[in-house]
């Protein structure tokens, strides 16, 4: 069988119609796990699903399965997925792009007539961004086994509002268990967030594993005083201690690249003008794609802590709160995205995920990878962020072709398939 293309409108759109929920003045989104707008989105996505055929599950972290019958039930599912909640100045396509990817392949695989022997599941993952709740990949990370199911769904947000509360009250505490699940195969498509495809003039990206991950929370303890009377070489100030503390992670991640070191969050108290600050809540975040950098880089971070403590007599409490090392993704699938490619015509190249993504943790306990689309200047989480209808009809193609190798084509209806390339010809006229 020819390879075969998605219907790009129809992708185009549908991400335009989600995009719609949670819409910011500046042409992105905001839509926090586990809010109101997270259940329209959720809502609007399994309307989508049932009309393509599918039927869906929800499990107790809040995890949604669409299915798409295959020929023999009883084999593991080709799966595909990502993640519908977004940063609080997200854009249109982080997560989202991989979530209405796999509907456009079942409505792709529809509109062919192709049955296949395995099922096709996509999955919708609970919190993925990590931003509302900590850590990130919840859903993912507690069917893989590296959360337990009552730890995050005990977990808070910054207003102690407790994760499984707002599971139930919109509507998603599933009753599937998140044990047993298995997958054939799976892949999951999502824009680059990054430079290098876009700085390299390349299609697609063949995601070869993902950078491991250290976060941590900071709680600086000093003391507030007012800022006329308190001479400068009597003060503890917390903020001036933060400071240096940032710029410790930022020389730390410079020491070892291609590593990277932020801090992205921070809370300043008491947070007035005229007195010296007392406490510092902040994050830091380390990453590299070879596990013994990343452990140089956290021996680093400590030691820095330490001379601050004795340098500023500012208490700093470093609390480890998420880790998972560098993660090699499945040969098998690796090369059905880059058999997919060339088939297709795409250019493509290598690459190595920077950012956590659910396929990270999925890849625990299935064959896996990660099909990646350039992104305007590499930039994400930013309402800013912006791609093409091509870019995602070519990450989306990718996909579709991948998933069908893995999930064996039993039938097809070569009338439609005809009919489909005569079409998609007149359309390029």
């Amino acid at each position: 069988m020819k390879p075969l293309k998605v219907n790009k409108a129809r992708l185009w759109d549908s991400l335009m119609e989600m995009a719609k929920i949670g819409a910011t003045e500046k042409g992105g989104c905001c839509r926090l796990a586990l809010t109101d707008l997270d259940r329209q989105a959720r809502d609007l996505y399994i309307q989508w699903a049932k009309e393509a055929g599918c039927s869906i599950r929800i499990d107790a972290v809040g995890n949604i399965m669409a299915t798409r019958p295959g020929e023999d039930m009883s084999l593991a599912p080709v799966g595909t997925g990502s993640h519908l909640d977004t940063q609080p100045t997200g854009g249109k396509y982080d997560g989202v792009f991989g979530v209405l990817s796999g509907l456009e392949v079942v409505r792709s695989l529809n509109d062919n007539g192709i049955k296949t022997r395995h099922p096709i599941e996509i999955s919708v993952w609970t919190n993925e961004e990590g931003s509302r709740f900590a850590p990130a990949m919840m859903g993912s990370g507690v069917v893989s086994g590296r959360f337990t199911l009552q730890e995050i769904l005990d977990k808070t947000d910054v207003d102690g509002i407790r994760l499984g509360d707002e599971l139930e009250r919109i509507g998603y505490a599933g009753d599937t268990p998140v044990t047993g699940r298995e997958y054939h195969a799976f892949f999951e498509t999502h824009i680059e967030q990054g430079p290098y495809l876009e700085a390299e003039n390349k299609v697609i990206g063949v995601v070869t594993g993902g950078q491991g991950q250290r976060w941590y929370d900071v709680e600086l303890t000093g003391q507030e005083s007012h800022a006329g009377t308190t001479p400068m070489h009597l003060r503890t100030d917390a903020l001036t201690c933060a400071s240096s503390l940032i710029l410790a992670v930022q020389a730390i991640a410079q020491q070892h690249k291609p590593g990277c070191g932020t801090v992205g969050f921070m809370q300043v108290m008491p947070n007035s003008r005229n007195t010296i600050p007392g406490k510092i809540n902040l994050s830091v975040d380390l990453r590299h794609p070879d596990d013994a950098q990343l452990s140089a880089m956290d021996t680093e971070l400590t030691k820095t802590v330490e001379r601050l403590v004795a340098e500023t007599g500012v208490q700093i409490h470093l609390k480890p709160i998420w880790y998972y090392a560098p993660i090699p993704f499945d040969k098998n699938c690796i090369e059905a995205v880059r058999g997919s490619a060339a088939d297709l015509g795409y250019s493509h190249m290598d690459i190595i995920a920077g950012a956590g993504h659910d396929a990270c943790y999925v890849s625990d306990f299935a064959p896996t990878s990660m099909v990646f689309t350039p992104c305007l200047n590499g930039i994400s989480h930013n309402e800013i962020e912006s791609t093409t209808p091509e870019e995602c009809e070519a990450g989306c193609s990718v996909l579709l072709n991948a998933m069908l190798r893995m999930a064996e084509v039993v039938s097809a209806d070569t009338d439609r398939e005809e009919e489909r390339l005569v079409l998609h010809r007149v359309g390029e006229l």
